[in-house]
């Protein structure tokens, strides 16, 4: 007599956009829990009047499509759009380091891309980016505060990368830093 297999869990990630953040999330987690699926990460921002709420469940297929069909009417009846993307769970890589960089400097539009393609080059992956934009109290200027989280391969040589990504942002008129990432404490 054999078990039969467990049923594979699987994923749907869903983005949101509307203007209220509280109800957003509110109606979301309630609509995972009544499909009977599972909240595994949610991100929201604020941008302006817009919230943007990112959310990942889990849940067997059929949870899933109930979710998934019922995203539409929740839509319209909240006023918020979303779109909706089925996922896999995150392979392990346990040999990998995460690193945050922490960028700082005068606004132009093509620092995060630069900063994204020496990454690309140097075949890290990106986890979370966090970027905002301010006037400088002082001058006037605009400036920009970017936060990069990041997860260095295996066998990479972490002093070489550092100078590497100093070099970089002394080239571009950057102020940053690299730093192993460390847990936040309560």
């Amino acid at each position: 007599m054999s078990t039969p297999p467990l049923p594979r869990e699987q994923f749907l990630v869903i983005s949101a956009l509307g203007a209220n953040p509280m109800e957003l999330t509110n109606v979301l987690c309630r609509a995972a829990n009544e499909n009977r699926c599972a909240v595994v990460s949610t991100r929201l921002t604020r941008h302006g009047a817009c919230s943007a709420l990112v959310l990942e469940v889990a849940g067997s297929w059929d949870a899933l499509a109930r979710m998934e069909a019922g995203l539409p009417g929740l839509s319209k009846k909240h006023a918020f759009t979303s779109n909706v993307v089925r996922s896999e769970a995150l392979e392990s890589r346990p040999q990998a380091l995460p690193y945050v960089a922490y960028v700082s400097a005068v606004y132009r539009p093509d620092i995060l891309n630069e900063l994204c393609q020496f990454f690309i080059d140097h075949r890290v992956e990106l986890e979370s980016l966090t970027c905002d934009t301010y006037q400088a109290p002082q001058t006037g200027g605009t400036m920009l505060n970017a936060t990069l989280t990041v997860t260095l391969p295996a066998g990479t040589q972490i002093s070489w990368l550092r100078d590497q990504f100093l070099d970089f942002a002394d080239a571009l008129n950057l102020d940053a830093l690299i730093e192993p990432w460390r847990p936040q404490n309560p």
